[in-house]
């Protein structure tokens, strides 16, 4: 399975980008998908998670209420609508796949992943 991470860049504060991750190379599989980033210097850390069905969601205190994370029809590729971007937002973001036969179910842990991205780039100035 690959994950295609793309759609970061430079943005002011308070501007916005969308993120997109597109899975391929096994078909018939499920999987919840989550975003994680990782500053300089930092841990990677939790972002937001959405479930196969897309029917549930979860997200980062940091990000709540300005981050949105959303599944395509085909549900093969999963999107992060940022808004309201923070200069603390800037990271390289990853995305990730678990195959569940869960449907319904988010996963927040970095080590229940399998499958990465190979992370894209979000900087926001001040």
């Amino acid at each position: 399975v690959q994950l295609q991470a793309s759609g970061g860049g430079l943005v002011e504060a308070g501007g916005s980008l969308r993120l997109s991750c597109a899975t391929s190379g096994r078909t018939g599989t499920s999987y919840a998908m989550g975003w994680f980033r990782q500053a300089p210097g930092k841990e990677r850390e939790f972002v937001a998670a959405i479930s196969w069905f897309g029917s549930a969601s979860h997200y980062a205190d940091a990000v709540k209420d300005r981050f949105t994370i959303s599944r395509g029809n085909a549900k093969n590729t999963v999107y992060l609508q940022m808004n309201s971007l923070k200069p603390e937002d800037t990271a390289v973001y990853y995305c990730a796949a678990d195959p569940t036969l869960r449907h319904d179910t988010v996963v927040v842990n970095a080590s229940e992943y399998d499958y990465w991205g190979q992370g894209t780039q979000v900087t926001v100035s001040s």
